[in-house]
């Protein structure tokens, strides 16, 4: 690999605004950078009226949190390969295991825990506040589609 193209942890954490500001859908839902590591990344999506599915219970649509973890699941495999190559989701899992609070972000919290040459793999959790209380858990695969994979 060609060390000119490695993207350091404190480039992505300058560059992910700029980023996600290019995303239609990550824009318009809301979500934000939070940190990452060399393997995690953490983006946030504040309490919308807009996102709610049923206006009478307050809670977010379930589409939303599957799109912010998507997005961190995404993110974490660019982090872990430490440049920019194109990647899309093969597969990604989630399980739901209780609606957000009403009014509350919600954090998105993902890793990329194994990598081959064509495939990366990612789980995560999305929480509303406390993270041994998650609101899903998510497990999923990326392709790297680039020439070179």
């Amino acid at each position: 690999m060609d060390e000119d193209t490695r993207i350091t942890i404190s480039q992505l954490r300058e560059r992910a605004g700029q980023f996600m500001a290019r995303v239609p859908h990550i824009h318009r839902l809301g979500i934000a950078f939070v940190d990452c590591g060399e393997d995690w990344v953490e983006l946030m999506m504040p309490y919308s009226t807009e996102l709610v599915a049923y206006p009478e219970t307050g809670v977010i649509a379930s589409g939303a949190i599957f799109s912010l973890m998507d997005s961190a699941a995404g993110f974490s495999v660019l982090v872990a390969r430490g440049r920019r190559e194109d990647h899309a989701t093969l597969d990604l899992r989630c399980d739901y295991l209780r609606p957000a609070e009403p009014g509350k972000t919600v954090i998105g919290r993902a890793n990329c825990y194994r990598m081959t040459r064509r495939v990366a793999f990612v789980r995560g959790i999305a929480h509303d506040g406390d993270p041994d209380n998650p609101i899903a858990n998510v497990a999923g695969t990326f392709m790297f589609t680039g020439a070179g994979a």
